[in-house]
């Protein structure tokens, strides 16, 4: 009597046994696929986190904010060729203000203006403590409005202080811990000597919760009024543009101020911009360009990884169907078609690959938690969609490297098999 074909259930619970009765031996198998699904897992959920953090600081900053520089901004560096550039002027500033419909507000940056050797030594010392990674910038009295800052305690500089150029300063947290240890709340009205005079502390700012890393640059900034910046280093002329767009009308003012610029220094109409100027967007869509670079290199290594744990997979299951001739041959024997032998050892291989897969999300998970708690400022966010992927990866693994067992082991005779020894 001919018994009916084997049922699905019944393949995959042949399948289990077969991988519970050589354990070691499966788990070597799909060593290859644990390591590329966790490779893939680790990097995404490291990358996204990353992601995450750098859009909670740019919106943390404002999501209207354009930002203008004669040389780039954001992420890499920009062309040796910038260098030959004139920096953008507070006539520029004030051009756009006037000329743009879809400008709010602007705040003037001069950005570091004790580095490369402009003659400011921003180096803080107060009652032989010493602060070395303090990094000054000029602003105007309305940066705090358009920056989204906060005080810890004290305030910002008011149009007075600008407009006097007084040697007064709004400081980082990580400046005032250093030199003010354990009396927060009583920093305001000390004075610190920089740049070889004193200088009266009217403001510390409060720490962001968004950074990038945990950190954020303004952590160890020193802030001075603009005019009193420009005073004190007038060789640093670099100015940055922080501009404020009009609620829903960012493009606008991205397209006005870009415009309005490019007539200003005389750009031809078929000639690139000779500055740079960018919205919060633009910060993000940069940032993705980087870290696709760094995904396709994960995707890589990971598809290293399952390459090798397939033919790891190939190779077991064509030894198994050696090894299992005679049981191939019984089967056959009392009913069983080529397709349930085919559906067989494809479920064998795709149950052994989905098993690898799931223990490399596990590693996953566990070094994402593991670096996290080792080093808190490195953000890491497991997608969702990244374990899923590993888990469909690792089944098709085994679908495509378990293809060749199972035609092989299905194109077997019966009558041959039940003579094998």
């Amino acid at each position: 009597m001919r018994l009916p074909n084997f049922i699905p259930h019944e393949i995959l619970k042949m399948a289990l046994d077969s991988i519970r009765a050589n354990k070691f031996r499966s788990f070597l198998t799909v060593l290859g696929i644990v390591v590329g699904v966790m490779t893939a897992i680790v990097v995404a959920s490291i990358l996204t986190g990353m992601r995450q953090s750098i859009v909670q600081t740019i919106e943390d900053y404002g999501t209207n904010n354009i930002y203008a520089f004669h040389l780039s901004t954001g992420f890499g560096n920009g062309d040796r060729s910038e260098r030959s550039r004139k920096p953008l002027t507070v006539e520029d500033a004030s051009a756009i203000l006037a000329q743009s419909t879809a400008v709010e507000d602007i705040a003037l940056v001069a950005p570091r203006i004790g580095n490369f050797g402009a003659g400011f030594d921003d180096n803080m010392t107060y009652n032989g403590k010493n602060y070395r990674w303090a990094s000054a910038d000029g602003v105007s009295p309305n940066y705090d409005k358009i920056t989204n800052l906060t005080l810890r305690e004290g305030r910002f500089f008011a149009e007075a202080d600008d407009a006097q150029r007084r040697s007064v300063l709004v400081m980082g947290v990580d400046a005032a811990d250093a030199l003010f240890p354990g009396e927060t709340g009583n920093i305001v009205g000390k004075e610190v000597r920089m740049n070889g005079q004193m200088w009266e502390i009217i403001g510390v700012l409060e720490k962001r919760k968004a950074g990038f890393f945990g950190e954020n640059e303004e952590d160890r900034k020193v802030f001075l009024p603009f005019r009193t910046a420009r005073k004190v280093a007038p060789q640093r002329n670099y100015l940055l543009h922080i501009i404020r767009a009009k609620e829903n009308l960012v493009q606008q003012a991205l397209l006005e101020s870009e415009d309005i610029l490019r007539k200003r220094r005389q750009i031809p109409f078929d000639q690139p911009n000779n500055f740079d100027i960018k919205s919060a967007d633009k910060f993000i869509e940069q940032f993705d360009s980087i870290t696709a670079m760094v995904g396709l290199i994960a995707i890589a290594i990971s598809s290293l990884g399952l390459l090798v744990g397939g033919i790891g997979v190939m190779n077991i299951m064509l030894v198994s169907v050696t090894e299992r001739t005679k049981e191939i041959g019984i089967r056959k024997a009392v009913g069983a078609t080529k397709g349930a032998i085919v559906m067989q050892f494809l479920l064998e291989a795709m149950t052994l690959t989905f098993f690898g897969g799931i223990l490399g999300v596990i590693l996953a998970v566990g070094i994402s938690q593991i670096i996290m708690l080792l080093i808190p400022s490195i953000p890491a966010a497991i997608p969702l969609w990244a374990v899923v992927s590993g888990l469909v990866v690792s089944v098709g693994v085994g679908l495509v490297f378990g293809v060749l067992p199972a035609r092989k082991a299905a194109k077997l005779d019966p009558i041959e098999c039940l003579r094998y020894e």
